[in-house]
């Protein structure tokens, strides 16, 4: 075939505008990348501690607000504080924050478990005297926010010691005893420098504190001592030295309260309406210097009690509180059940006339059957249980689930969720009941979790007690993801099942509460079950099974 001179020109052009529109399209790229959320999981540093005696030393960490608090003992130097591990989502990359780090060049860009798992010449001091960012990049960046606080521990131990004041900013102390010679006063104890600091002169070889007495006070880090003043007055009778306080939960409670430093105290309690006194062992009385702590346990719930304090055969004035309530979980048993027509079949809902419980049902009905619905299949072979089934819904893995709260809405193929119910108990165990087929993970919804494939599927039971000022939101959407954080500093107590194995007949298990605070409150209780541990991150086996009843609240 011939072809002209003209017809070769137009094939070329055509040619031509192929090309530059292949290569312009390669070069805009405008292919979506992954949403790879990188979050802080758990952080080290030198000098770690709890925030005080009855709180863990683990860094509190908030996936939703994306911080971390630590708290540090008075031994380390705030703006040269060494991290020790630094663990983060696998595969994000670590930007310090440069105006922080005492050698940016040599800060590791990577995760780390432990200073032996870097080069030997990285350096992880970072200056901590006011927050510091970290920036987790994978396909977005994501800012986190360190907050490391010092508690200062400054103890004071003088016989017959009553009360003290410490004034940190002034740099001066007072201190009240009772029946004590000023001019030969005996002192144990006088840490202002802290537990690791220096003071000078001695404070317990000094007898005359008749007259203000000066010390140069120097914290373990600085460089120079500072001067401090103890002043020590006679007591009165106008301190707080017998002032005590009582926190009662359901069936124990915690008194608190300032005694004659050298002197035991005896706690007496018993029921109001009772005579007879109960005495607290002395092994649950723990005394340091003018203070006191002593634990009541084997209370009963909704019941006053009146209680005293005696020192050297002297009892005190007689004070009352009264325990909470031990509250019964709702619909624990999962027999209340309803039902109506959805646009793909049928909408099952845990409750009958009012809601507690709740389930992602109302979202895969929108596409699908409910994969959350009751079953005959008990584990005493009457009423019903909850049957929680992982499923492949069109697109989406979705796993079965429930949880005391409510579904809020449907945001495209995503749940928003409200998680928690009014609750302002104590109890000590979950008691649960449960029965679970684990299916293979075959549905790996997120590049970061794919390592998971082929591994059996795990279920994951949880309850936890919090003190939030409402219900959290709960959000799937991994763009705006926004997921519950056992590490909140809201959360009160905490406990949690998690099994990959396959049960043959129903099992019961006890889940402990572990209390990080015996002085708050509980306002929300949250339990949750899943079919699936990771399905809120659409990872999952299909076909995993877990089946629930007769959960109820121990209050031990």
């Amino acid at each position: 075939m011939k072809m002209t001179k003209h017809s070769l020109t137009f094939i070329l052009g055509m040619l031509t505008l192929a090309a530059g529109t292949f290569f312009s399209c390669a070069i805009e790229n405008d292919i979506p990348y992954p949403i790879v959320e990188a979050n802080i999981e758990s952080m080290t540093v030198e000098g770690q501690r709890g925030a005080d005696q009855n709180s863990s030393a683990d860094a509190i960490i908030n996936k939703n607000a994306r911080t971390v608090t630590l708290y540090v003992n008075d031994g380390v130097d705030l703006s040269n504080l060494k991290i020790t591990s630094l663990k983060i989502t696998s595969g994000a990359e670590l930007l310090a924050d440069s105006a922080a780090c005492k050698n940016y060049d040599k800060f590791p860009t990577t995760g780390f478990t432990s200073l032996d798992s870097i080069p030997l010449s990285s350096d992880t001091r970072m200056d901590f005297t006011n927050p510091v960012t970290f920036t987790l990049r994978t396909y977005q960046d994501y800012v986190w926010r360190v907050t490391v606080n010092q508690i200062i521990q400054r103890d004071i131990e003088v016989e017959g010691m009553t009360d003290y004041v410490i004034d940190a900013n002034s740099r001066t102390v007072i201190v009240y005893v009772k029946d004590q010679e000023l001019t030969n006063l005996n002192v144990t104890k006088m840490n202002l420098g802290g537990e690791y600091g220096t003071v000078s002169p001695d404070p317990t070889t000094i007898k005359d504190y008749s007259s203000p007495v000066k010390f140069n006070v120097r914290r373990s880090w600085e460089e120079y001592s500072y001067e401090w003043t103890v002043y020590v007055y006679p007591d009165n009778g106008e301190t707080n030295s017998g002032s005590t306080d009582a926190f009662a939960m359901t069936t124990r409670a915690t008194v608190n309260g300032k005694v004659q430093s050298g002197k035991t105290p005896v706690v007496e309690y018993c029921k109001q309406d009772e005579a007879s006194w109960n005495t607290v062992p002395a092994a649950n009385v723990s005394v340091s210097g003018n203070t006191f702590t002593a634990t009541l346990t084997g209370l009963s719930p909704s019941t006053t009690y009146k209680y005293r304090i005696s020192v050297d055969g002297t009892a005190g004035s007689e004070l009352t509180f009264t325990t909470a309530a031990a509250t019964p979980l709702e619909n624990g048993s999962f027999d209340d059940w309803s039902s109506e027509v959805a646009t793909n079949g049928t909408l099952w809902q845990p409750w009958s006339t009012s809601s507690f419980w709740d389930t992602g049902n109302r979202g895969a009905t929108s596409i699908a059957d409910s994969n959350s619905v009751p079953t005959s299949e008990t584990c005493n072979g009457t009423g019903k249980a909850a049957s929680l089934e992982t499923k492949w819904i069109v697109m989406k893995l979705a796993a079965g689930n429930i949880f005391t709260g409510s579904y809020v809405r449907t945001d495209g193929t995503n749940g928003v969720l409200s998680f928690g119910r009014e609750f302002s108990s104590f109890p000590s165990k979950l008691r649960i009941n449960y029965k679970y087929t684990s299916a293979t993970i075959d549905k790996i919804g997120e590049d970061a979790l794919s390592y998971l494939k082929g591994q059996p599927d795990s279920c994951h039971i949880y309850i936890a007690l919090t003190d939030w000022d409402q219900p959290l939101e709960i959000r799937t959407r991994p763009s705006e993801r926004q997921l519950f954080d056992k590490n909140d500093s809201h959360v009160i107590a905490y406990a949690e099942y998690i099994s990959g194995n396959s049960d043959s007949q129903y099992q019961q298990k006890d889940l402990v509460l572990d209390y990080r605070y015996t002085n708050r409150t509980p306002k929300y209780i949250l339990v949750v079950a899943s079919a699936s541990k990771y399905g809120d991150y659409f990872t999952g086996g299909v076909g995993s099974k877990l089946l629930i009843d007769n959960f109820e609240l121990v209050y031990e």
